[in-house]
């Protein structure tokens, strides 16, 4: 059943009434039962805020810590729950060891830096931009040929592309362009790579040590079960010239509790001058939002530049920052190029995470003589 009461617009997110804005109140993200309010004044139009809800930016490249030395001494978190592990890691040169991670699936998302990936199944190129997705349990190893900077995300439930529905398997991307790793056939039994595994467990380092390279017996493969690599040039947008989509129609990858949306350059939504350009104001119900800025222009969030992240948990508004709306209205598309990981249960910052915040981002939403 839905009710309408007082002064609303008839069609969400287009020719919002005079005076008021837009407030999506949500459940399940933005598939489940929905109301929208509108307001004399934003949501995020507060004047203080005291507790565990104020929003935060975090400079992710610069957590301290963060070394290009080792693969997993060097890797840094920086929000977590259950589910989910949010870190960034570095590397300059080759891992002298393999790593398996038996906890967790892990999809190494490159923001800097070009190099090799041996697997299980084979070696993978990597560049920027690049998705790596490993499932739990798959051994394997960095080789880069440009210092590499990614962003890691542990997930303790199996990494999956999402349900396209009525748009078909093919939307957003065929599944052609996804590439997986092809082992040599003769193998390489005589390697002089390193001969050693590191095996996380329950969140411990085993070693195991063979007396050959570990990655180099595999000869061939056949199955579903796989790494996999996908760039964000392949990736192609949804888009409306008339209404503003909700952020989980440009989702990537899912997996139980949390979603991973990537959020590129795209049209905006010329075809009514009604209709919002920019993200409406909306309530975290159900999910945390973490936004990592790769790069491109950021117009909708004052500040923010590539490496940094916005964590803004459930249970306060978000939404654009003062002048974004007016911004909007000249512009015809968005450059960012940005991805965001929502999670069914609330993260909590890492203390290196704190470290690096920036002091009073939740300020950003307020007018200079109220930020003063």
């Amino acid at each position: 059943m839905n009710y309408v009461r007082g002064r609303v617009t008839r069609q969400a997110h287009v020719d919002i009434p005079e005076g008021t804005c837009e407030e999506e109140y949500a459940r399940r993200g933005f598939f489940g039962r929905t109301s929208h309010l509108y307001r004399t004044a934003p949501p995020v139009a507060w004047t203080g805020i005291e507790g565990d809800l104020r929003p935060e930016a975090i400079c992710a490249t610069e957590l301290p810590g963060l070394s290009p030395g080792d693969w997993l001494g060097g890797r840094v978190a920086f929000l977590e729950n259950a589910d989910v592990r949010l870190h960034m890691a570095r590397l300059a040169e080759a891992m002298p060891y393999a790593f398996r991670n038996a906890d967790a699936d892990e999809i190494l998302f490159v923001h800097r830096g070009a190099g090799r990936m041996d697997t299980d199944f084979g070696p993978l190129a990597y560049s920027r931009g690049d998705y790596l997705v490993v499932p739990r349990g798959t051994t394997y190893r960095l080789t880069p040929t440009e210092p590499t900077t990614t962003l890691v995300i542990e997930s303790v439930g199996e990494v999956e592309l999402p349900d396209r529905g009525l748009m078909g398997r093919h939307a957003l991307f065929d599944h052609d362009v996804i590439e997986v790793p092809t082992p040599s056939l003769a193998g390489h039994e005589g390697s002089h790579g390193p001969k050693s595994v590191k095996v996380q467990r329950c969140g411990r380092l085993s070693t195991i040590t063979y007396p050959h390279d570990p990655l180099a017996t595999t000869v061939g493969w056949k199955g579903d079960l796989t790494v996999w690599r996908l760039n964000v040039r392949d990736i192609r947008p949804v888009a409306s010239e008339r209404y503003h989509l909700p952020p989980t129609a440009h989702a990537t990858f899912v997996m139980p509790n949390a979603v991973v949306c990537t959020f590129l350059p795209r049209p905006l939504e010329t075809g009514d001058p009604g209709a919002l350009r920019v993200p409406f104001y909306h309530a975290n119900i159900d999910y945390d939002e973490v936004l990592f800025y790769h790069d491109g222009d950021f117009f909708s969030r004052a500040g923010m530049h590539p490496g940094m992240v916005t964590f803004h948990p459930q249970g306060i508004h978000h939404g654009p920052q003062p002048g974004a709306i007016a911004a909007s209205k000249t512009k015809e598309r968005t450059e960012e190029q940005a991805v965001m990981i929502d999670t069914r249960h609330p993260l909590a910052m890492t203390d290196a995470a704190k470290r690096a915040a920036v002091p009073n981002y939740w300020r950003s939403w307020m007018t200079k003589e109220e930020g003063r």
